[in-house]
């Protein structure tokens, strides 16, 4: 017995050996794997012709772990564009295998700050990811040729960096940074289009996210499909009536009881700053019962949250944070950084492609 147990473990220790010799050469051949599958993916080349919406950010302003800055992607067929460029989006899209290199444009919805934070990252990246040669366009209503010029400005010296490093095959100067396509606010409650060809239509509507001004919605519609998306605003007669019968609304919302919670919280302890914030806020936010509402007026086909507002941080919150609304709109999703709705053309279905990263 002694002597089977010496052998078995003198067996051990050789194959401990021999794994650890072979560990760098093993883990090199895996990474080597890991590597060519990184650069060949790409989510849009696997997806059936239609509409997608993925959120790149789920989140607002405030830090939270599964939900960045607003950033909403949306697919029509292989045309890929993005709304709103908030914190962490772009390396959300790398995380969803969506290539920033492929991005036709950029819509902006306004210029807080928490949806224009990663723009200028957004357009670097998708000029040298794919040797872009035209400048991003950037969508937008009045302001957004000052918001493009400053971003441009800010970035100046890391695109002459990059070609200086790379030449014309990765930095071309033809593509670097963006240009502003701005325009006037559509009047009333009408919608105006931005874009119109190949089968898929581009809208914008005007929303009210006073004292914010100008504050835009879009709509998207390919071979049939539709989405919009809300940006940041009230509870919108315009968002209403714009959403009748479209497959995928997504809304923005704030939930005022967790926000008055906070709000109680910092009054307790003294921080006046935090205080007046979060009784700053709950005016200009549809709550998530507004945004349920406003579904099932419009009998839209499902219900999207996003721009999720405070953070859900707790087990449970979910339900804090409908406070009711999943009562009046069942078919809804709160949203998550990486989840993806496809709409195939040709059909009624709305099918979560991905529940997040």
């Amino acid at each position: 017995m002694k002597r089977t147990g010496i052998i078995g473990l003198g067996l051990v220790t050789i194959l401990l050996i021999v794994g650890v010799s072979m560990k760098k050469p093993i883990l090199t051949a895996i990474m080597s794997k890991g590597i060519e599958s990184r650069i060949a993916t790409n989510v849009m080349s696997e997806l059936t012709d239609g509409l997608h919406v993925a959120l790149c950010g789920a989140g607002g302003p405030l830090p939270a772990p599964n939900a960045s800055g607003p950033c909403v992607a949306v697919i029509a067929g292989q045309r890929l564009f993005i709304v709103d460029a908030g914190t962490d989006g772009l390396r959300n899209l790398g995380r969803m295998g969506i290539p920033a290199g492929s991005i036709e444009a950029v819509f902006l919805s306004h210029f807080h700050s928490d949806h224009i934070d990663g723009l200028g990252e957004l357009a670097t990246i998708r000029w040298v990811s794919a040797g872009n040669t035209a400048a991003l366009p950037v969508y937008g209503p009045t302001g957004v040729q000052k918001v493009v010029d400053g971003f441009n400005l800010a970035y100046s010296l890391d695109t002459v960096y990059r070609h200086d490093h790379h030449g014309d095959t990765a930095a071309p100067l033809s593509g670097k940074g963006m240009i502003a396509n701005e325009f006037a606010m559509p009047e009333g409650k009408r919608m105006m289009p931005l874009l119109d060809n190949d089968e898929l239509k581009i809208e914008v509507l005007a929303v009210d996210h006073s004292p914010v001004e100008p504050a835009v919605a879009y709509r998207f519609t390919y071979k049939g499909r539709t989405t919009l998306i809300s940006g940041d605003t009230v509870a919108s007669e315009s968002v209403r009536q714009h959403s009748q019968g479209i497959d995928l609304l997504v809304h923005e919302a704030l939930a005022p009881n967790l926000v008055n919670m906070m709000n109680a919280a910092a009054v307790k302890m003294g921080n006046r700053v935090v205080a007046k914030v979060t009784a700053d806020i709950i005016d200009y936010h549809a709550s998530p019962i507004e945004a349920a509402q406003i579904a099932k007026d419009a009998e839209v086909g499902h219900l999207l949250y996003y721009h999720i507002m405070p953070p859900l941080v707790l087990p449970g919150q979910d339900s804090l944070f409908l406070n009711g609304a999943e009562e009046v709109f069942p078919n809804y999703t709160i949203g998550q950084d990486g989840v993806l709705f496809s709409m195939p053309a040709g059909s009624n279905e709305i099918i979560k492609v991905k529940k997040g990263l």
